[in-house]
């Protein structure tokens, strides 16, 4: 058997909304499975989002510290954010969250690793960019406000940050999934095999 991930959808008998929020909207869905018995699944529909894992020529990834009121902790992530618009471009998501977080632009993107976060209660997919080429952005400085009003930027030495993530120290999955990724490519010699930017991305079409 062919180890890679298919899409299935069982068929859905019954869907109610139950929350519509900011971004999330809670969902409880009555499902057929295959043998015919009726189950409700409660799910989480999420408008999707990308991550930059920004590489300097020095060996070091960006990383933004960022609070994070559901879990209670001041995180350190990669740039990250919402694709705002239905059907909106990733890699344009990615070059907007790369200058408003961290004020830097990329000459070279890549697709690292595309990932659904929590399958088991939320459809939200994150495609995860490689950038290279990194300099500061043109122009002014992105004014942000809410828990971005007081994030920090951090230039780490990659080898480092993924010791601190199998040391427990680092929990963000974006930052997790993304460094292992980068670590793991760079020991196999592969950046340059890595999806051009523009690769479909079948859990999100745009």
């Amino acid at each position: 058997m062919e180890i890679r991930d298919e899409p299935e959808k069982w068929p859905v008998v019954t869907s109610q909304q139950q929350f519509q929020g900011h971004i999330i909207t809670a969902r409880t869905d009555t499902v057929r499975m295959p043998d015919g018995k009726e189950v409700e699944r409660d799910y989480v529909e999420h408008p999707g989002a990308v991550g930059i894992v920004a590489l300097d020529e020095a060996d070091r990834v960006l990383l933004v510290r960022q609070y994070r009121h559901p879990v209670g902790w001041r995180l350190w992530e990669l740039p990250a954010g919402l694709l705002d618009q239905p059907g909106e471009n990733p890699l344009a998501a990615a070059k907007r969250e790369l200058y408003e977080e961290a004020h830097q632009q990329a000459a070279d993107w890549r697709v690292l690793v595309d990932m659904f976060t929590t399958p088991g209660s939320s459809d939200e997919a994150i495609r995860i960019f490689l950038a290279r080429g990194v300099t500061d952005a043109d122009g002014e400085q992105y004014a942000r406000e809410h828990e971005e009003a007081d994030m920090h930027t951090l230039w780490a030495d990659r080898t480092e940050v993924t010791k601190l993530i199998l040391a427990g120290e680092l929990h963000n999955p974006l930052a997790v999934a993304g460094v292992l990724a980068l670590t793991s490519v760079i020991a196999a010699g592969g950046l340059e095999d890595l999806r051009p930017a523009d690769a479909p991305w079948p859990q999100r079409p745009y």
